[in-house]
């Protein structure tokens, strides 16, 4: 596999940070900020324009007199709102400044395909705040000759695309003022797994991968290329890996969880402690060529309780344990996802634990006529507190990466996880009751 591999990386990472783009724009029609390009609600994304409000949003513009001019104006909407801008992949800071003077505000902000950046912030009337995130932008293109083997459902989504988008979400957003601009050192933690990794784009379904860069100060982009229903294998085979390779730089990370797909391929040398196993080394003995930290997460559980005994039976074989001893044997560190969801599922209960999970009656979304009842697949809450042992994972293996964790939210134990009544998500526009591929 190696000979493979390196054959495909004849040309260097360069591609990820070529043609370096920055904007600062002032929204709203008062006075413009010097050195800001104003954009008013008029201004809807187009390729010619290479920015503006996309997927059919709108908003509208309100002004207030005032001497700042980046302060003293701002765009709202009383629904949901996308802002696009056309950019070449590679990591970007984004600050954002929100507020307005006379009016609270409430705001959340994601990017791409639903990557939560910017938890539920409320301003109170004449206060501002202003905040920044390192945003990864990846694309298909691997060289002059090759691209990512996408599935037919990745090819539209936002994750994919030529641009940036972000999303604007709350009771009240008011947006003062945006700037991007390029971040090539920034540390990027590249993300390699399933549906449990992967950035769902669309409502209820979640997993940890898209809820983790919210826990990163800026100076760490996370690029996830986990993708629904793929195994070590076929992330192998659509040139997935050899794409992180492409970009990746020393001191950049990739964390590797697969299993639940794997233990589904039954060939002659298939298994736990056979290809499973090979490919793991394989991944680890790839990233650390490159410079990269390679970390292993062992698969989160499936929620499949013995309700006699109130306990969460394990469904993933040796999987889990295959993983602990690569790790072990290969020197690097593991986050033991496995074990820290069984925790998390028996702490909430029987019941309760579906609160975790795409558990939903009939017609609780759109065209939803059928109950929804997935024990594998997250819904935002159960995602959220995933990420949160991610982030203990981290703290716990002491990663060089922990340094950058926000300070702003305690020390997490799945032991004792955070009531699902008290979790607070502004729901994206689109919705969809497909399941995500695998299981």
């Amino acid at each position: 596999m190696r000979i493979i591999l390196l054959g495909l990386l004849s040309t260097t990472g360069a591609l990820a940070q070529s043609g370096k783009t920055s904007y600062k724009f002032d929204f709203g029609a008062g006075s413009v900020a010097p050195g800001y390009r104003q954009v008013l609600p008029s201004a809807t994304y187009s390729t010619e324009r290479g920015y503006g409000f996309d997927l059919g949003t709108t908003v509208t513009a309100v002004e207030r007199k005032s001497k700042d001019a980046l302060k003293g104006d701002y765009v709202t909407s009383s629904k949901p709102f996308y802002f696009s801008v056309d950019l070449p992949e590679g990591n970007y800071n984004v600050t954002v400044t929100l507020g307005d003077a006379k009016k609270a505000t409430s705001t959340m902000i994601k990017a791409e395909s639903r990557r939560l950046l910017l938890e539920k912030t409320d301003t109170k009337p004449g206060e501002f705040v202003t905040k920044t995130f390192t945003v990864n932008l990846k694309s298909r293109r691997i060289n002059d000759t090759l691209t990512v083997g996408l599935k037919p459902r990745e090819t539209t989504k936002l994750d994919w695309d030529d641009k940036l988008t972000l999303e604007f979400n709350g009771s009240n957003t008011c947006l003062n003022a945006l700037e991007i601009t390029p971040a090539p050192g920034a540390v990027t933690v590249f993300l390699a797994g399933n549906s449990t990794v992967v950035n769902q784009e669309e409502e209820p379904w979640a997993s940890w991968g898209q809820m983790i860069p919210r826990f990163f100060k800026p100076g760490v982009a996370v690029a996830n290329h986990a993708e629904s229903g793929l195994s070590l294998g076929s992330f192998l085979s659509s040139r997935r890996l050899t794409k992180v390779l492409s970009v990746m730089k020393p001191g950049d990370y990739l964390f590797v969880e697969f299993g639940h797909n794997d233990q589904k391929e039954k060939g002659p040398n298939d298994g736990a402690y056979k290809s499973y196993t090979e490919r793991l080394q394989l991944f680890v003995r790839e990233a650390k060529q490159k410079g990269g930290i390679p970390v292993i997460v062992t698969s989160t559980a499936r929620r499949n309780f013995d309700e006699a005994t109130g306990k969460n039976v394990n469904s993933l074989g040796d999987y889990p344990d295959a993983a602990r001893k690569v790790a072990q044997q290969e020197g690097v560190a593991l986050i033991d996802l496995n074990a820290m969801t069984t925790t998390l599922y028996e702490t909430l209960g029987v019941e309760e634990s579906k609160k975790a999970l795409v558990h939903y009656p009939a017609n609780s979304y759109p065209g939803q006529d059928k109950p929804l009842a997935d024990n594998t697949h997250f819904n935002t809450y159960g995602a959220y507190e995933i990420a949160k042992c991610v982030v203990e994972g981290i703290k716990a293996n002491k990663l060089g990466l922990a340094r950058f964790l926000e300070t702003d939210v305690p020390a997490f134990d799945p032991a004792h996880p955070d009531a699902p009544t008290k979790w607070q998500w502004a729901e994206s526009p689109r919705t969809t009751v497909v399941k995500p591929d695998g299981n």
